[in-house]
């Protein structure tokens, strides 16, 4: 039934499929996990780190980006779509600050991303985004707050998700483990959830942390490996008890 409807992105299929939009959704699926944890004072974005070839730079090779002063965002799904989304928000960001005078509210930019994906899935001659994105920030008053988008244009709050590869078990992970936290007990909780689903433990984790009225944090390994090292002595602490 598809191969008749998939070959343009404005037909609906009989049943109500956009097969276009579903196939990006199926990119997203296929991507690096990403998570993030809204806490009471700071918000955490964690992401599975590919392993990069030998003689490449590190630094060139982001799933986290930051978008103004008070918000950021990570990313699953295929990383030269993202750029381009990223380049509109963070150009929406200059342009709003320069029209009102503010920053834009972290539900504003979310709302302006979504409605380029969905513009995306209407229109001919273009294909979906193949992204589905966590953005998170601060807003004036100071509220942590959390957001999610996905190839369809939809976008909506959380206080803990994940998008991407194995999303599923880490969001059964979070809904069984999350609690309202702060501080070091936030970024334990997103690293706990990643390495539910990545291999290798801490060497292929990336983990930033926003705090109001500061720059993005991005860790270096020997930070992740400090956090991997402390949920490791709670766990063994735990199972001896």
């Amino acid at each position: 039934m598809s191969s008749r409807y998939d070959r343009a992105i404005t037909v609906f299929s009989p049943d109500g499929h956009l097969f276009q939009v579903e196939y990006a959704l199926e990119a997203v699926r296929k991507g690096t996990t990403a998570v993030g944890v809204r806490g009471t004072d700071l918000i955490v974005l964690g992401v599975e780190k590919k392993s990069t070839a030998k003689l490449q730079e590190e630094r060139t090779v982001r799933k986290i980006h930051v978008l103004d002063d008070h918000c950021c965002l990570a990313f699953a799904g295929l990383t030269a779509d993202a750029r381009v989304l990223i380049n509109k928000a963070r150009i929406e960001c200059q342009s709003y600050k320069l029209t009102m005078e503010d920053r834009v509210s972290i539900e504003y930019i979310t709302r302006y991303i979504a409605g380029v994906q969905q513009k995306y899935t209407q229109s001919g001659g273009v294909r979906p985004f193949g992204i589905s994105t966590l953005i998170v920030g601060f807003d004036a008053d100071g509220t942590p707050r959390l957001y999610q988008t996905d190839p369809a244009g939809t976008y909506s709050a959380w206080k803990a998700n994940a998008t991407g590869r194995n999303s599923k078990t880490v969001r059964e992970f979070l809904e069984k483990n999350y609690t309202e936290t702060s501080g070091d007990e936030t970024v334990k909780l997103a690293v706990r959830a990643l390495l539910e689903v990545v291999e290798s433990g801490g060497r292929n984790v990336e983990i930033a942390v926003l705090r109001a009225g500061q720059p993005l944090q991005i860790y270096d390994e020997k930070q992740v490996e400090a956090v991997v090292s402390a949920i490791e002595a709670e766990k063994a602490a735990t199972e001896t008890s």
